[in-house]
């Protein structure tokens, strides 16, 4: 199996996918508790949500691991990206909620670390890159979305019930702040979800290492909680249809304004 998919577009606009993938290594499975195989860390449907996207002529990649075979959303070198909070690593080896992964004695040392490094986190990030510099060089600039989902209570990284939307920029720094604020007023105007900007989610690794705005990439992260487009958010982690054609109209009109004041901005008309 290809380590991801890759569509290219023909719009400054890239969506990538890195946690909805459920694939596994090869003999992975068989060395996974029973709680680790269900992969509940999954960013359940993230794809299906998402099936508006050819209207923007956008290019995603999607990855098709696992985020238990390696986290493409985090520092490759394992330096936590929330210090002082709860997190998982770069190969996790628990759960969310903090239940192992492994059972024991079948955790990867380092060596099967750097291994997977190579295998799996490498060529997404390379054709990742690749892809930013192609759509810059068409374009002029990039607007990058890294779409995510999660559920809405996990006691050990966050207090209380998570808002539906959770947009992420690292503080301002990922992207231009015209296009953080079009971005942010969109998403708020949808008063159904209950929303918030750069909160317990800033924006992982990909939106804090490529987002580089004086270099016309500008990044966001969007992430979701599960319980606005899932009839449960445990197994089965049943897809609601309704619920999630209603979010794919906030969704819509998020990434259209940021894409607005992007297209704004570089036509000279924002300062």
């Amino acid at each position: 199996m290809d380590v991801f998919e890759l569509h290219r577009g023909h719009s400054p606009l890239i969506i990538s996918m890195p946690h909805s993938g459920t694939a596994l290594s090869p003999g992975l499975e068989a060395r996974l508790t029973g709680e680790g195989r269900g992969l509940p860390d999954t960013d359940w449907h993230v794809p299906q949500l998402y099936n508006f996207l050819s209207g923007f002529k956008a290019s995603v990649i999607k990855a098709n691991f696992s985020r238990y075979v390696i986290d493409l959303n985090r520092d490759p070198t394992g330096t936590s990206l929330y210090p002082g909070q709860a997190t998982t690593e770069l190969v996790p080896t628990t759960l969310f909620d903090g239940t192992p992964i492994y059972k024991d004695g079948q955790e990867p040392d380092e060596d099967e670390i750097e291994q997977r490094r190579f295998e799996y986190y490498d060529p997404y990030h390379r054709a990742l890159t690749e892809l930013i510099v192609q759509t810059r060089m068409e374009h002029g600039y990039v607007l990058l979305w890294d779409a995510h989902s999660i559920a809405s209570e996990v006691p050990r990284l966050f207090e209380g019930v998570l808002p539906d939307l959770n947009l992420g920029t690292n503080g301002g720094e990922s992207c231009d702040r015209t296009i953080e604020r079009w971005a942010v007023k969109a998403m708020m105007d949808h008063e159904e979800y209950a929303s918030i900007v750069n909160g317990r989610f800033k924006g992982g690794w990909i939106t804090r290492a490529y987002g580089r705005p004086s270099q016309n990439v500008h990044a966001l992260q969007m992430e979701l909680a599960q319980s606005a487009y899932m009839k449960t958010e445990s197994a089965p982690w049943a897809f609601d249809e309704t619920k999630a054609d209603a979010l794919r109209a906030a969704l819509k009109d998020t990434i259209k304004a940021a894409l607005d004041a992007a297209a704004m901005l570089y036509s000279g008309e924002v300062k």
